[in-house]
């Protein structure tokens, strides 16, 4: 018995490769009436209407009109404990963490809180087309579980871990060595693998984990390959010279990860602001990847991300929210706020640069690419459908753009959660904005 084929009519676009390799024209594929074909959750075919419909007898066919049919956005850094204090005021990354964020985060050992959160959480993310995220749960383990629970229950691609944090922080929100191996290997044992799940070894930043601790989380990358390592670099000036301090060892803030064997594939190191040559050269040659988090990296004033950089070095670049630093959930918000830092330094953004940064871009930096991030046959049929009319404002800028490049440009610095008007994951609607 065959599966059953579902068809998605409308303007499609996806990004095929990065632009700053093969050049805008060959970086993106575009059907101004194009179909999508899904069966079994996984991409089967994508093209022109007129050469797919005449092929398509008796499938229903959805029509989206006066919409874009793009891939799921990929958000490669975000804490969904902190969904609750986004857009608290006024301070820089380390007051932040101890006046916001701390607090924030002894409230999930209780796991009905953690589940009420998670649902929130995982609701946002679909409201704004986010369909794959690298999260950060609490130190405590029931988060970890609340959330991946809300993730399984539809069927989502999601990454997340418990925090690491043994020292420099509030006695309620540390763990030992020990414990946090006990607790991680838990976890990685429950959920690692299971449905679209993924397990990420989570220290929150070296200087709340001792080296006996970053050692412990390499040992677990070591017993576990395909594990993700997440945490955060080079963010904030104070904070790299807190890590320096810390350890005087090391050469630099990525050498101290470097050292204890947390660089490599599937490694992600948010911010990553304030990095030397040699830390570039580093990253790219280990296959680590950054995420840049452009709302986080202005709301806490921690710097300017310099992408042409990293594309020099070759580094993968995935796009992060950071919520709840991070001020929106909508990458459609990062991408506009990161042409704006990009513009303070001199640089363009394209917008088929974005394209790419928040859907195939992000899945490199994963190492997801195979699965997710574009319409390829047999890729995880995520993806989101935009509405042109979304607002007045952007029904009537639309209007008046004369090129694709023009309209998504404009979708992008315009756009927000009303914009996505449908979310699927593995083919099936997990989000529609009009239900």
């Amino acid at each position: 018995m065959s599966n059953v084929i579902h068809a998605y009519r409308g303007a499609i676009l996806h990004s095929l490769a990065d632009p700053a390799e093969v050049g805008i024209e060959a970086s993106y594929a575009y059907f101004e009436d194009g179909i999508l074909l899904v069966e079994d959750g996984k991409v089967r075919e994508v093209g022109a209407a007129a050469d797919l419909l005449p092929r398509l007898t008796g499938v229903a066919v959805h029509y989206y009109e006066n919409a874009l049919i793009t891939p799921g956005f990929i958000d490669t850094h975000i804490h969904y404990p902190q969904t609750g204090m986004i857009g608290a005021y006024g301070e820089q990354l380390l007051d932040w963490l101890n006046t916001y964020t701390f607090p924030t985060e002894m409230r999930f050992a209780d796991k009905a809180h953690a589940s009420e959160v998670a649902d929130v959480f995982i609701k946002e993310m679909l409201r704004n087309g986010t369909t794959t995220a690298l999260v950060f749960g609490s130190v405590h383990k029931q988060s970890v579980d609340a959330l991946f629970e809300a993730a399984d229950a539809l069927n989502l691609r999601m990454i997340a871990g418990k925090v690491l944090m043994d020292r420099n922080a509030p006695e309620a929100l540390t763990d030992t060595v020990e414990s946090g191996y006990a607790d991680s290997r838990e976890l990685i044992e429950r959920w690692h693998g299971k449905g679209r799940l993924h397990y990420a070894v989570t220290p929150r930043f070296a200087p709340t984990s001792t080296p006996e601790q970053l050692a412990m989380a390499g040992r677990l990358l070591g017993e576990y390959p395909d594990l993700y390592l997440h945490t955060h670099l080079s963010e904030n000036r104070q904070e790299i010279d807190w890590v320096k301090a810390l350890f005087p060892e090391n050469s630099g803030y990525l050498d101290v990860y470097d050292r204890h064997q947390l660089t490599g594939p599937r490694s992600v190191f948010a911010h990553a602001v304030h990095l030397c040559d040699a830390e570039c050269e580093r990253l790219a040659e280990t296959g680590s990847a950054v995420a840049f988090c452009p709302t986080s990296n202005l709301f806490l004033g921690s710097g300017l991300f310099d992408l042409k950089r990293m594309e020099e070095h070759k580094v993968r670049v995935g796009l992060g929210t950071d919520i709840g630093a991070g001020t929106s959930f909508s990458q459609l918000r990062s991408l506009s706020e990161a042409y704006k830092i990009m513009q303070l330094q001199g640089q363009k953004l394209d917008p088929f640069k974005s394209l790419y940064l928040a859907t195939l871009g992000s899945a490199r930096a994963l190492y997801l690419d195979e699965r997710i991030g574009n319409f390829a046959t047999g890729k995880d049929a995520d993806f989101v459908v935009l509405d042109y009319q979304a607002t007045p404002l952007i029904d009537y800028r639309l209007k008046q753009s004369s090129s694709l490049a023009e309209r998504l440009f404009a979708l992008i610095t315009l756009g927000d959660d009303r914009v996505i008007k449908e979310t699927f994951a593995a083919g099936r609607s997990v989000h529609r904005r009009d239900a």
